[in-house]
């Protein structure tokens, strides 16, 4: 595809909201969800995993070409399930044992130029290690694909999971996707590589799964065959390769004023296109699976007059604590992001404008900044709206931190008093904050 191609891609996905890759979240006031032919759902079979686990499982099936890594807590689970089906003798990838996070993804550059389909994974100070090296998978449209289990940076020193390290990869031009279950972490890890190696995008991938939270969570996952994985992700054929002689190309070249500018912005119009490519992905996977997904998912927000944004695990106590709001009377809705990038501007402002008042649960501190990561994302994304919800900030759970039941009403009864007050203050709630 050319670069006017794509160009022209993702200007006619601008407005995502309409699109006829995109279809409306369920359950959102004003949204309808596209019609499809009932899908030729495959059997899965259950089996108990933690998250690292699932993901370990879904890259024995799809037996990438490389896989190269260095452990970290959290994410020794997957690197160390996966060592076991290589040594085993259960896959035919080279498996790469680096002496650091750097070198592993450079490894999986190398590889992935030569033409190959190829994986890491990380977490916290393992991805700051990596850092040079995110803009250069990413400058270089390469489709790694890495599987960041999310964990707090240091100092001071901690292994437990918050987005600090998932937050601060945003703008190394990944298409990142956040997971809230091992179900999840083993399904998204599938999709991945059917979004990163589309000639629309071919960027690369980063699977978000919650350090400790999802990564050490024993649940039930449904596993599709080996054969039905292979089919769905297909073979990796390359446009470009290091090692097609007939048909020579560079990769990393000193590019200068010349043409730097313009790279760029090619790079931000396929990152554009991931968008609609990541939901029609999506919905390929239900057919196959049984299981939808959608970038963003919304929980009771069709008559909600409050709600609650809300990235990852935590989706599931947020949806716990909106029950708990309704039956007190309090018309709380909830809004999970999926898709962190490239943003789904379009379908956060299709979820959230008719409500008065919009709670943002991040969990990293934007240090510096006029507003946390998620909640700048969300603010940016509803400005220009007419009619607007305020906007309240609310940060949770870093370190690892248990964020519980009460923590969050106390964020539903503060949007609450908002809402009846007419008026929100520009400052942040830190939930679970000793006092």
């Amino acid at each position: 595809m050319t670069i006017a191609k794509v160009a022209a891609y993702a200007r006619n996905s601008a407005h995502e909201s309409a699109s006829r890759w995109i279809p409306k979240p369920r359950g959102c006031k004003g949204m309808a969800t596209r019609t499809r032919p009932a899908p030729n759902v495959v059997a899965s079979t259950p089996i108990a995993l933690n998250g690292g686990e699932a993901v370990a499982y879904a890259l024995r099936q799809i037996e990438p070409e490389i896989v190269a890594a260095y452990p970290i807590t959290p994410q020794t689970l997957i690197i160390e399930k996966f060592a076991e089906y290589f040594a085993d003798g259960l896959v035919r990838t080279e498996f790469i044992a680096v002496e650091s996070e750097h070198a592993a993804l450079s490894a999986c550059i190398g590889a992935s130029a030569a033409g190959a389909r190829a994986v890491t994974a990380t977490a916290g100070p393992g991805l700051a290690l990596m850092f040079e090296m995110l803009g250069v998978t990413s400058g270089m449209r390469l489709p790694v694909v890495m599987h960041l289990c999310t964990r707090a940076l240091s100092a001071p020193l901690n292994i437990l999971g918050d987005h600090s390290d998932a937050m601060a990869m945003r703008e190394t031009g990944w298409v990142m996707m956040s997971g809230a279950s091992p179900q999840e972490a083993y399904d998204q890890a599938i999709v991945a590589h059917v979004i990163a190696e589309n000639s629309a995008v071919r960027l690369p991938f980063a699977n978000l799964i919650d350090g400790f939270a999802v990564t050490h969570a024993v649940e039930r996952v449904d596993v599709l065959p080996d054969h039905a994985v292979k089919g769905f992700v297909g073979e990796y054929n390359p446009e470009r390769s290091l090692l097609d002689l007939e048909r020579p190309v560079t990769f990393g070249s000193m590019d200068t004023r010349d043409d730097y500018f313009e790279h760029k912005r090619q790079q931000q119009a396929a990152l554009k296109a991931a968008g609609p490519v990541a939901m029609h992905a999506l919905n390929r996977f239900a057919e196959v699976s049984g299981r939808r997904y959608d970038l963003v998912e919304c929980y009771r927000l069709n008559d909600a007059e409050i709600g609650l944004v809300v990235m990852g695990s935590l989706d599931g106590q947020v949806r716990v604590a909106v029950d708990a709001a309704r039956e007190s009377g309090i018309k709380a809705g909830a809004l999970r992001i999926r898709l962190l990038r490239p943003f789904p501007a379009p379908l956060v402002i299709a979820a959230l404008s008719h409500l008065t008042v919009v709670g943002v649960l991040d969990r990293a501190i934007g240090f510096g900044s006029a507003g946390n990561p998620l909640y700048a994302e969300v603010a940016a994304s509803l400005y220009h709206q007419p009619a607007r919800p305020g906007l309240k900030s609310f940060v949770y759970g870093l370190g690892g931190r248990p964020t519980g039941h009460g923590s969050l009403m106390s964020a539903i009864s503060e949007l609450e008093s908002i809402r009846t007050a007419g008026r929100t203050e520009p400052t942040t709630t830190y939930l679970g904050l000793k006092q």
